[in-house]
């Protein structure tokens, strides 16, 4: 007897994909059709699936809200980015990377600065509440902020992201103590943690609350992330938002160009200078995307 029924993918491994579905988790494969339409699933997806002897495959993506590549989860309501000031240190650009990324398919970023008991960050908080981010500084050693990020996180699929050694797994054990997740040492010589997370899973944290942890990045992964088209980039950045329209030219890209509102923002203090740095390194990227690549 076959068994049609909807569930989500709340891991996804080799090929092979854990579906969430009323009562239990059934193990799949997906059909061969989907990949050749690059579409293959992704953690968090909503799929059809058929269940024949304890087999799985899925037959249909749902139709998904938005999607990553890095990290590669579908359906999410709010990316927390976590960061640190200390061992290792978070570089300004890959938070804003992330949180274009983010902005330009409308989801709700979060900055989770971690290891506050070591050193409590005070630039990397200002910049991003000036920017309007939401701001968590937690500790997995104290337990500092966890609650309020729980709160945060409530009937949520929520991704953690962050560059490795930044303490994603260690914060998502404090949420979820019996998970026991394994968590990684940062090296002394070189700043950088272990990749201790190698695949997306989904965490339930209670009633319709899921995190997903996330594999840990370093600046030369960036390149491997989501395009974001030049004329989109500004939009991706919400400390703009209040300047766009109000310069000279409609069509301003807030480099060069005279009568620029966002740059007298800039100049005035309005904007963080490196979050306007970041656009320009962000713009030269988008600039060298050819739209043709894109329809690949």
């Amino acid at each position: 007897m076959t068994e049609k029924v909807t569930g989500r993918i709340i891991r996804s491994l080799s090929g092979f994909y854990d579906v969430q579905i009323p009562g239990r988790v059934v193990t799949c494969r997906a059909r061969g059709i989907l990949r050749k339409e690059g579409n293959s699933p992704l953690t968090g997806d909503m799929v059809e699936i058929t269940v024949e002897r304890g087999k799985g495959m899925v037959e249909k993506i749902l139709p998904r809200r938005n999607s990553f590549i890095r990290p590669a989860v579908a359906n999410v309501d709010a990316l927390v980015v976590f960061a640190a000031n200390v061992n290792p240190v978070t570089e300004p650009f890959l938070i804003d990377r992330v949180a274009a990324i983010a902005g330009d398919q409308e989801v709700q970023v979060v900055l989770c600065v971690n290891k506050c008991d070591l050193d409590p960050a005070e630039d990397l908080v200002r910049i991003y509440e000036h920017a309007g981010f939401p701001v968590i500084c937690t500790s997995a050693e104290t337990g500092e902020g966890v609650e309020q990020l729980r709160s945060l996180l409530v009937g949520k699929l929520a991704a953690f992201t962050g560059n490795s050694g930044v303490g994603k797994s260690s914060i998502l054990n404090q949420l979820c103590p019996e998970l026991k997740l394994p968590t990684g040492e940062v090296s002394e010589k070189l700043g950088r943690g272990r990749h201790t997370t190698r695949h997306v899973e989904l965490y339930a944290l209670g009633e319709d609350t899921f995190v997903a942890d996330t594999p840990g990045f370093s600046s030369f992964d960036t390149d491997q992330m989501d395009v974001i088209l030049k004329e989109n980039l500004q939009y991706a950045f919400p400390d703009f938002g209040r300047y766009i329209g109000s310069c000279q030219f409609h069509d301003c890209s807030h480099r060069r160009e005279p009568g620029c509102a966002v740059r007298a923002a800039l100049e005035s203090g309005d904007i963080e200078k490196s979050r306007y740095d970041s656009y320009l390194k962000l713009y030269e990227k988008a600039s060298q995307i050819n739209l043709w690549e894109l329809k690949k």
